[in-house]
Parts: structure tokens; sequence; C-alpha cells
């Protein structure tokens, strides 16, 4: 079986406003169960959001986290 490529900024850019943690994975180059593990801990590099029974993740904060953006402070 063959790894999927990682997206460029410019893919990702016309992702809907969330995507599943599977995908934000993919775009950052890391395993979902380390993101998954990441979000569980409130170490997630990028801002997720509940949804039904999971959380996804803002698509808008992962192309600032990929493109090297500061993070606004909360």
């Amino acid at each position: 079986m063959t790894k999927p490529s990682q997206p460029s900024l410019a893919d990702i850019r016309k992702w809907p406003a969330t995507v599943s943690i599977p995908q934000a994975a993919q775009a950052l180059g890391c395993s979902k169960s380390y993101l998954h593990e990441a979000v569980k801990r409130g170490e997630s590099p990028v801002k997720t959001i509940p949804f039904g029974s999971r959380r996804v993740v803002i698509t808008a904060d992962l192309v600032r986290l990929l493109s090297g953006e500061e993070r606004e402070a909360s």
C-alpha cells in the first residue's frame, strides 16, 4: 500500500472550513494517532472544535500554521 502524498499549501487552501483529524495529520506530515493524542492532551498545534462526538480541525488555522503565520493570542 502506498502512502498518500502530502498536500500542498495551495491544495489545503481549497479545503472546506473544517477537516477531519486524519486529513489534518496528513497535511502536517504526522500520524493521525499522534494528532489525536495531541488534541486529547490539549497540545494540538491547530485549533479544533467539537462536531458531534468528534473534533474537527479548523482549516484556516492549519493554513496559518503551515504558512508560518503567528497565532493570535486567545
